[in-house]
């Protein structure tokens, strides 16, 4: 089996060391730099499973990184998962709607770390068996192309992370059903993921602002969950 490599970009030493090694004691091949010109430089030669990426970064910021891999070809569909300080709502979703595919907050346990990781990790590819049966949705000038994961807003293609991808993509398969939130965690995210339900509103947050004058098509049922209009 395949040894998954994972690049962590962490300009403070101590942490970088405890995620070291966590990650090696599970198994995992890390590489990592404490700087952040640095570190976009890694990913793009490594092509990493994952990316741990701090925000904080000196030479180049964590959240200038996350944009610019993800609007690469060839790095765009690697995970990202922010490692931040910053707690608040609105930086989760600047951090979310810039691609990144989840995020941890400092201080975190070591076993956090880990079942984030693995969570991530175990998405899998971006293409599911459900997104195959529908590879084209579309709703007046809003377009989900799970074929070529796009999503294109009245003709203006849009850029959104693999979890917001699955999110709008399920929810459009889906139209009219109402979803709870635990639902949309097993169905597009995964039965295994550690996502809280103050993250699935991020994430839907984040998908309505990208879809623009569509976004009341996602509504909330309040109480249960999300659902997408008939």
């Amino acid at each position: 089996m395949k040894t998954r490599r994972i690049v962590v970009v962490e300009d403070e030493p101590d942490i970088f060391e405890i995620m070291e090694y966590n990650l090696k004691r599970e198994g995992y091949d890390v590489q990592g730099c404490l700087d952040g010109a640095e570190g976009i430089e890694m990913v793009r030669r490594e092509r990493p499973d994952l990316v741990l990426l701090d925000l904080m970064l000196p030479g180049m910021s964590g959240l200038d990184i996350c944009r610019a891999l993800k609007t690469e070809e060839l790095t765009r569909n690697i995970p990202i998962v922010i490692v931040t300080a910053k707690n608040t709502e609105s930086d989760v979703v600047l951090g979310l709607g810039l691609g990144a595919d989840d995020y941890i907050a400092k201080p975190f346990s070591p076993r956090e770390l880990i079942a984030r990781v693995q969570a991530v990790l175990r998405r899998g590819p971006l293409h599911s068996e459900q997104e195959k049966d529908s590879e084209r949705i579309n709703y007046e000038g809003l377009v989900v192309d799970a074929g070529r994961h796009q999503v294109t807003v009245d003709g203006e293609l849009g850029t959104f992370t693999a979890t917001e991808f699955r999110l709008l993509h399920f929810l459009m398969s889906h139209p009219g059903r109402v979803f709870s939130r635990d639902q949309l965690v097993q169905h597009s995210i995964g039965t295994q993921a550690v996502v809280l339900d103050r993250n699935i509103d991020v994430h839907i947050r984040s998908i309505r602002k990208k879809i623009g004058p569509y976004r009341d098509l996602i509504e909330t049922v309040r109480g249960v969950g999300y659902r997408f209009q008939e």
